[in-house]
């Protein structure tokens, strides 16, 4: 093949050795957001094109992501678990709920996701964190009511609610172990939707069991598809889905529409949008370096 058209880690990751087998390949096209499921590096070396649908998914994700913190902090899948098997106990569920308002909620990473989200959390009358390699724009930033946190050390214990909305790189790779888990508030709500292997995998089923964790969610995984016997499937307090976040009909659309207008330029011989390129001439997008 000279194309090869995936979506995040479906239907296959796209490793070293697959890319060394197809000598015809020039260009890997990730419809949706996200290209860590190819090895960039690998593809880079090979003089590659990586592309994806920047942005085709980001409001998805966000909703997504509004929507499992309010089911951790409202305790809801208990209660719903209740009405299936024919039980109704109020005071079950009640003594593990509480309302967003006046709660603080940090996002790891204020890129479009991230950006979206403190904007959808504001009318909650949340105290809003954010902490990323830049500081979003003075005007944006005093219109969300969110404060840069420079330091993520400095601004995890500030945080009931914490959300991951950094891409994987080698530098996020486990970067929420068993020490910096320890530094979050006893009690946190976590949801990711970023990248599973962001996550200590252990750390997280382990704080979740001794309830330093109150609440995990999200629906990334490592590996992916998730295997039967992975330990998120059977911690407690969790909301945790397979891969569906970003995958809407509306999102759908917008990242078939996506890849369609870069296989016309394509074949017309003409350049992307320039924000869609993940490998370009050897050069990985800066979010991978």
């Amino acid at each position: 093949m000279h194309v090869l058209i995936t979506t995040p880690f479906h239907p296959a990751y796209v490793t070293a050795e697959r890319i060394k087998k197809a000598k015809n390949l020039e260009l890997l096209l990730t419809a949706g957001i996200g290209s860590d499921h190819i090895d960039l590096p690998a593809a880079a070396a090979a003089g590659l094109t990586v592309a994806e649908v920047t942005g085709s998914n980001t409001v998805s994700v966000a909703e997504d992501e509004l929507m499992r913190i309010l089911i951790l902090l409202r305790n809801f899948l208990p209660g719903y678990q209740q009405v299936v098997k024919g039980e109704w106990n109020v005071a079950g569920i009640a003594h593990r709920a509480y309302d967003l308002e006046g709660k603080t909620v940090g996002t790891v990473g204020a890129g479009r996701i991230g950006r979206l989200l403190l904007q959808r959390l504001k009318p909650f009358n949340c105290n809003l964190l954010y902490h990323d390699r830049l500081q979003i724009n003075p005007e944006l930033e005093k219109e969300i009511g969110a404060k840069f946190e420079e330091d993520l050390d400095a601004m995890l214990p500030k945080c009931d609610v914490i959300v991951i909305n950094t891409p994987l790189t080698e530098k996020t790779r486990g970067m929420f172990n068993k020490e910096k888990i320890a530094k979050m508030k006893k009690g946190v709500i976590i949801v990711n939707n970023a990248r599973g292997a962001i996550m200590d995998t252990q750390a997280v089923a382990d704080a979740c069991s001794s309830g330093h964790i109150a609440g995990y969610g999200g629906d990334v995984w490592f590996p992916q598809p998730a295997p039967k016997d992975h330990p998120w499937r059977y911690m407690p307090n969790h909301a945790m889905t397979p891969h569906i976040s970003g995958t809407t009909i509306d999102a759908q659309l917008r990242y078939a529409a996506g890849v369609k207008d870069m296989l016309d330029r394509y074949f017309k011989g003409e350049d992307f949008p320039a924000e869609n390129y993940i490998v370009k001439e050897g050069e990985l997008a800066s979010q991978y370096k």
